[in-house]
């Protein structure tokens, strides 16, 4: 069943490459959406596909990169929206 999550990810997130890693990680799993960095230093993401794929990539977002030091991670479901692909928002 296809899911889609609304996740955002507190702590040092910015400046340590955790949009390209979660661009790279969304795409070897096959989840679908956007990454965008916030005024206030947290993460955005929007991520839809296979609740599989999408529990691992949550899973993935509480640790981040190497140099990223996650706090916090929150999230909401949310209706899907049929991404094509999986992008960095700037």
């Amino acid at each position: 069943m296809k899911k889609h999550y609304t996740i955002r990810v507190y702590g040092k997130v910015q400046g340590v490459f955790f949009r390209a890693n979660a661009q790279d990680k969304a795409e070897s799993l096959g989840v679908l959406g956007w990454v965008k960095n916030e005024p206030d230093g947290s993460v955005i993401i929007e991520a839809e596909g296979p609740e599989e794929a999408l529990d691992e990539f949550f899973s993935w977002c509480k640790h981040g990169p190497t140099y990223a030091k996650v706090e916090r991670v929150e999230y909401e479901e949310q209706n899907t929206q049929g991404f094509a692909r999986f992008e960095i928002k700037r």
